[in-house]
């Protein structure tokens, strides 16, 4: 596997062990940080790399960066510009994930808005081990955090406390993942992807007041599964109780892709194998994502 060798900060390559930020730097100081993960797929038959869905992680992360109040944002042809020269400064041979920051570099106090930096790494990341077999997911007792404390639909790296106190219990538990709820106690998501459930043939998914991500990987699986099946799937409030009547489910980001769930609180899902649905957007997913099919090459910048 290809190893990581250089990285970008503010636009300059550097080595990648030689990234530094300041640690009273607002950013370590109280999380001013919104971020994007992106992959970048290799086609194999003409070698040549895809950053998928650019434009709209680019959008999200000004959103993110307009939320926190950051004092300057980042144009997406500047930001497309350095991603292609990290991507080719690493000559990877398989595919890139990026994490992508943006944040306040600057030290002082809490309400200091700049100046505002950004650090872009592209890195080998491999399939999550779950991806074939599924995963065993347990509701968690932390609750999603409501928009009104802090807004889940950008990705700013205070909300992954969160995430990461949800993880750490649901191992502790026994379980590979977590479900959380809203405070109302609908579900929300699982701490780093998206929640699809099949009901009655019906694909179902929180609706986006349902205190999740606004999720550009779920967005893809909509648009797939409307094309492939002619029908929307159904965005709307999910019950707890209701999981416990999911044929098939899975999980979805730009970092799991797409991951199978196989039981939800210890009771299967489904006959508690990957169901047909699954494999079907799987397969759609990646054939897009690599641009083996020719369809929405609107979503592929290629490098």
């Amino acid at each position: 596997m290809w190893q990581a060798r250089m990285i970008i900060v503010n636009g300059e390559l550097m080595p990648f062990a030689d990234a530094r930020i300041h640690p009273l730097s607002l950013a370590v100081a109280y999380a001013t940080t919104v971020f994007e993960g992106l992959r970048a797929y290799r086609n194999a038959s003409t070698g040549k790399f895809a950053i998928f869905r650019l434009q709209e992680h680019m959008r999200r992360l000004q959103v993110g960066m307009k939320v926190m109040r950051f004092e300057r944002s980042y144009e997406t042809g500047y930001m497309r510009d350095c991603l292609a020269r990290l991507i080719r400064a690493n000559e990877p041979d398989d595919d890139v994930y990026i994490r992508l920051l943006a944040y306040i570099e600057g030290i002082g106090l809490m309400a200091t808005t700049g100046p505002v930096g950004f650090t872009a790494a592209a890195m080998p990341r491999d399939r999550p081990k779950f991806a074939e077999t599924g995963m065993s997911l347990g509701v968690s007792s932390w609750s999603r955090l409501s928009d009104n404390a802090s807004p889940p639909r950008i990705k700013s790296t205070a909300n992954y406390h969160n995430a990461r106190l949800t993880q750490l219990q649901a191992k502790a538990d026994g379980y590979d993942g977590a479900l959380m709820l809203t405070p109302a106690g609908k579900v929300s998501e699982a701490p780093i992807a998206c929640f699809f459930m099949v009901r009655d043939g019906r694909l179902i998914t929180p609706s986006v007041t349902s205190n999740i991500l606004e999720s550009i990987t779920r967005d893809t699986i909509l648009t797939l599964y409307r094309e492939l099946t002619g029908k929307d799937a159904e965005q709307r409030e999910v019950d707890r109780s209701e999981l416990y009547f999911a044929e098939e489910a899975f999980l979805c980001g730009t970092g799991q892709e797409i991951v199978p769930v196989t039981s939800i609180d210890k009771l299967p899902v489904g006959d508690a194998k990957p169901g047909p649905l699954t494999a079907q957007l799987r397969k759609r997913y990646f054939d897009i994502v690599r641009g083996n099919d020719p369809e929405h090459a609107e979503w592929r910048t290629i490098v």
